[in-house]
């Protein structure tokens, strides 16, 4: 993952929409969705995978998931299908096609140049009359927890979306704690107000394990009223991904002098985030299960 200071070049909007179903298998509708990019350069025609409960009372909440390619990624589908069996619909969305990256390399220079993704999948999410817009959630892995947490500032939210709409709630995982309020355009400040579940390994090289609790501490009464902060030890980069474990080069790695980043499944913890996401979700967008 490669995080720089950049410049915000493009808007994503929605200019249209095509659902094409494709399966209805298990009570899911599963349909291809479209939307364009307004990039001042070259215009890029967005996708994703929208999952519809079909027995959900609607309008339905909805959660946006970020990070690899919709329908590719296998991480996004281990959480979609929870998701859409507690009647929360989902949209994964595909960044890195439309810009003809199929691997790390080539991928843009930091992570804010893709929150207009995000936002223009929010904008597609409250076109549509099935979903409500006022429960629209988004979470990440990696990259996309990086966008999973940026978006609950105002700064974005308001440059992107006005000020009168925002998301309902943010569920990052392992969104590399150390970059925020140290590296230009990853401020994590005037918070939207959004509740925000955050996921992290104690084994990340990306941070140590102190690094989000140490995070949340300086984040001060904010931090303290809207984050939840799960760490789970023996949890590496990456622990819900299905393929095999790999290593990779990141200069961003290890509080950014770089190395060596281990990414790693660990079914046991990948349980645990699924369960711990859907049961944060369910509460947020008003499906109840919320802690007494």
């Amino acid at each position: 993952m490669r995080l720089a200071p950049l410049r915000i070049g493009m808007v994503l909007c929605l200019l249209a929409s095509t659902h094409q179903a494709v399966a209805q298998e298990s009570g899911i509708q599963t349909s291809y969705v479209s939307f364009q990019t307004l990039d001042q350069v070259k215009p890029l025609a967005e996708a994703g995978v929208l999952r519809v409960p079909l027995n959900a009372a609607r309008p339905l909440p909805a959660v946006i998931i970020v990070h690899g390619s919709a329908g590719v990624d296998s991480r996004g589908a281990f959480y979609a299908a929870d998701l859409n069996q507690a009647g929360i619909a989902t949209l994964e969305i595909d960044m890195w096609t439309a810009r003809g990256i199929s691997g790390a390399e080539g991928r843009p220079k930091g992570v804010p140049e893709t929150l207009p993704d995000a936002y223009g999948a929010f904008k597609l999410l409250t076109s549509n009359p099935v979903i409500d817009a006022k429960r629209i959630g988004i979470m990440g892995f990696s990259w996309g927890g990086v966008v999973s947490m940026l978006t609950a500032t105002r700064s974005y939210t308001e440059r992107y979306l006005g000020k009168e709409v925002r998301f309902a709630a943010h569920a990052p995982n392992y969104p590399i704690c150390w970059v925020y309020n140290r590296v230009p355009g990853y401020e994590l400040k005037e918070f939207t107000g959004a509740p925000i579940l955050l996921q992290a390994g104690e084994l990340d090289d990306y941070d140590q394990p102190d690094t989000c609790p140490k995070l949340v501490q300086a984040l001060g009464d904010d931090g303290a009223r809207l984050l939840s902060l799960k760490v789970y030890p023996n949890a590496a980069h990456g622990w819900d991904r299905l393929e095999p474990p790999v290593v990779v080069k990141d200069p961003y790695s290890h509080l950014g002098r770089g190395g060596e980043v281990r990414i790693a499944p660990n079914d046991t913890v990948a349980a645990q985030s699924r369960a711990a996401t859907v049961s944060f979700f369910r509460c947020k967008l008003g499906l109840g299960g919320c802690p007494s």
